[in-house]
């Protein structure tokens, strides 16, 4: 099955501090392809994968799950560590959980955290009905292009598989569980009008992690998808800068590797 148009995976050698780049639910690595090479003009080395069951047409999500989501983005991160000296995991939306969930499983050797728009909870009544309704209804209305920003478009399913939808609460419930064993330092950065994502979520966020090292960055002027819309790059600064306070290698000019 062809892959969408952007949709592809991004790697890019450079330094010994590395980037984990984790996309959203329904979405591709196009959502945080910008932020990506930013990051990677820097001299960081970063990887952005293709989830599985993304990326080509969202009859191909019914057949996968959250641990085979996780399972892509936790064989990344053992990449990256056996590569780099320090490992920093980024996510938005649903990629933001699978950021929280390797910081929980692999505790110090995660470096720092950086979340956009997190998801901790799928919402509504419809989400009780999950269970049983996902038997015999395929699918509903897709999430994506959720941006203030004209002429900004995510690329992702325009379809929601409620299959892989239950399996995401099932993540979510996972991953909010097990918040207090967040330690690192974490930026989270959140829309103050989000039509995917409730506020709560990011609240829930930062009401249950252990880390002593928290800040929270409020975004003025985009919607879910921050990362395509007008707060873009301040999202890529602000998150520069937090690399760089922790990792000293990393430089004014943003190198990693010294150059």
């Amino acid at each position: 099955m062809p892959v969408l148009p952007g949709a592809e995976p991004y790697r890019h050698e450079g330094g010994e501090v590395g980037v984990l780049l984790c996309h959203g639910f329904t979405g591709t690595p196009q959502s945080l392809l910008p932020w990506a090479r930013f990051l990677a003009e820097r001299g960081l080395t970063v990887s952005l994968p293709l989830l599985p069951g993304h990326g080509t047409r969202w009859e191909d999500m019914q057949i996968t799950g959250w641990p085979d989501w996780y399972a892509e983005v936790d064989r990344e991160f053992r990449a990256l560590r056996e590569r780099c000296a320090q490992v920093f995991v980024m996510g938005l939306s649903m990629g933001g959980a699978l950021a929280l969930r390797l910081a929980e499983v692999h505790g110090d050797e995660v470096a720092g955290v950086v979340v956009v728009n997190p998801g901790m909870k799928v919402h509504g009544l419809a989400a009780r009905a999950l269970p049983v309704v996902k038997h015999f209804v395929p699918s509903t209305k897709g999430l994506v292009s959720d941006i203030a920003k004209e002429g900004s478009e995510e690329s992702g399913y325009h379809r929601v598989p409620l299959r892989a939808a239950h399996s995401l609460s099932r993540l979510f419930r996972l991953v909010d569980g097990r918040l207090p064993q967040v330690t690192q330092p974490l930026l989270l950065l959140r829309s103050r009008r989000d039509h995917v994502v409730p506020p709560v979520d990011s609240a829930r966020v930062l009401s249950r992690v252990s880390s002593t090292d928290v800040t929270e960055v409020v975004l003025e002027q985009s919607y879910h998808v921050a990362t395509l819309d007008h707060d873009a790059s301040r999202i890529f600064e602000e998150s520069h800068a937090f690399i760089g306070r922790l990792t000293p290698s990393v430089g004014k000019e943003g190198t990693a590797s010294g150059g």
